[in-house]
C-alpha cells in the first residue's frame, strides 16, 4: 500500500530519485525563507509529496538533510569556478575565478550563508584543531582559487600561493557577506573592486 497519496511510488531503483527531491525541497525551503531552520521533517516531506516517515528511508534526521544541501551546495560553487574562462591570460582567469565566486554568492544568499555558518554551529565541521585544506568542504573550489592565483605567478601551486589565495577568499569572502549583511551600503561594483583586491593582495601579480 502507499503511504504517501501525494505521490506515485518510486519504481524500484528510483530512490535516488527520491533521495535528490528532498534535498531540493529542503534547498527550496532555505531559498524560500533564507533560514535552514525551515527544514523539518514534516516541511520537507510537503513540499516533495510523501509522508514525514518516508523521509527517514533516505536521512536519519534534519541534520543530515541540511549536510547534504550544503554538500550539494559546494558542488555547484566548484562547478562554477571550474567553468571560469581558463582561455584567458592568466591575471583575466583569477578574475574570471573570483568573478564566479562572487556571482554564485550573490544568485544564492540564503544558501551561501549556510553553507559558511554550519562550520561554525554543526558540531562534527567546528572542529579546535586546523585539518588540511583538502579534508574540508569545498576544498575542490579553494583548490581552485590556489591554482588561479599559482597561474599569475607562473608557478605551481605552494606555499605561497596557499596565502596569497586564503588572503584573495578572505577578501571576497568578506565583500561578498557585507554585501548580504548590508544591502544598503552603496558597495562598488565586482568590476571596480576585484583589481583593487587582486593588486594588493597578491602581490600584483594580477
Amino acid at each position: 500500500m502507499n503511504s504517501d497519496p501525494g505521490r506515485t511510488r518510486n519504481p524500484r531503483g528510483h530512490g535516488e530519485k527520491l533521495r535528490r527531491d528532498i534535498v531540493a525541497a529542503a534547498t527550496a525551503l532555505i531559498e524560500e525563507t533564507g533560514s535552514e531552520d525551515a527544514i523539518t521533517l514534516r516541511g520537507v516531506a510537503r513540499k516533495v509529496g510523501i509522508s514525514a516517515p518516508s523521509v527517514y528511508g533516505h536521512f536519519e534526521s534534519v541534520e543530515a538533510i541540511v549536510a547534504a544541501v550544503v554538500a550539494d551546495a559546494f558542488a555547484e560553487l566548484d562547478a562554477a569556478l571550474e567553468a571560469a574562462d581558463g582561455s584567458a591570460s592568466p591575471a583575466e582567469h583569477l578574475q574570471a575565478v573570483c568573478r564566479a565566486y562572487l556571482e554564485f554568492a550573490r544568485d544564492r544568499p540564503h544558501r551561501y550563508r549556510v553553507m559558511f555558518g554550519r562550520h561554525r554551529t554543526n558540531p562534527r565541521a567546528a572542529m579546535t584543531e586546523p585539518r588540511a585544506a583538502e579534508n574540508l568542504l569545498g576544498a575542490q573550489a579553494f583548490g581552485t582559487l590556489v591554482s588561479a592565483v599559482a597561474r599569475t605567478a607562473g608557478t605551481e601551486p605552494d606555499a605561497t600561493t596557499f596565502t596569497d589565495a586564503t588572503a584573495l577568499w578572505v577578501a571576497i569572502h568578506g565583500y561578498a557577506s557585507l554585501q548580504d549583511a548590508v544591502p544598503a551600503f552603496p558597495w562598488p561594483e565586482p568590476g571596480e573592486m576585484l583589481p583593487i583586491l587582486l593588486g594588493r593582495l597578491v602581490q600584483d601579480r594580477a
